[in-house]
């Protein structure tokens, strides 16, 4: 985890645009939407109360995630190495991490803790211990969640690869992602993928989305896991 995204912060959204993504979701706002629903689905499939939780956003960047799906906790927090991205979030909590290699945050004072599209920027060898602290963090039967790009999914991969923000990207498949945090230490208690229909299509297609959520077709996808 470098702070190289310092020199994409200024201009980080149009840095991500390119056609075969907006004709996808439009704007950006779609793929938030969209990961706060997915997340929202499983509290509500697990019978999780947020109200009083704590929720950590490890490598938040601008903030957009926070601002979205917050309100449903007691308190969201993010975190992030580039100072330059923390410096365009604007009215949520964000905490600089000065050290790459530790979050920082008190071990188990968090009952939430999530990394979205946060992994395929970290080297190989350092991810395991990124999901070690992630669990350190995280209170005894708190939620950890990874969220990546699916690269079973053709039309990822093209946008990767022309996307200057994803120029390191080496993506994860979710048996990675998975194996990553139970080594760890997690329970994982279930995969979904989403991202498979377009924004002009969600309301008409939901249902198929939901269909073929176990199978890895989606854009991306969540792993949700439980530290015992």
């Amino acid at each position: 985890m470098k702070p190289e995204f310092d020199r994409f912060s200024a201009g980080y959204q149009s840095l991500l645009q390119d056609p075969l993504r907006d004709a996808f979701a439009g704007d950006s706002a779609y793929f938030v939407r969209r990961k706060v629903e997915v997340i929202d689905a499983f509290a509500a499939r697990r019978g999780l109360d947020r109200r009083q939780a704590t929720w950590l956003d490890v490598g938040c960047g601008t903030g957009d995630l926070l601002r979205a799906a917050g309100g449903s906790f007691g308190r969201a927090v993010g975190c992030d190495v580039s100072q330059g991205m923390l410096n365009e979030s604007r009215g949520v909590e964000v905490v600089p991490q000065t050290d790459p290699a530790r979050l920082p945050f008190e071990s188990g004072s968090v009952d939430w803790v999530s990394a979205v599209c946060v992994f395929h920027h970290v080297e190989p060898p350092l991810r395991a211990g990124l999901a070690r602290e992630m669990v350190r963090v995280t209170r005894p039967g708190g939620i950890v969640l990874v969220m990546e790009h699916n690269p079973f999914n053709p039309a990822v991969q093209v946008i990767v690869r022309r996307t200057p923000v994803d120029a390191d990207a080496k993506l994860l498949r979710a048996h990675t992602t998975r194996r990553l945090l139970t080594a760890a230490g997690l329970d994982v208690l279930e995969t979904r993928y989403f991202l498979l229909v377009p924004a002009r299509l969600s309301k008409a297609l939901s249902g198929l989305e939901t269909g073929l959520a176990r199978l890895p077709f989606g854009g991306q996808y969540a792993v949700f896991a439980r530290r015992t």
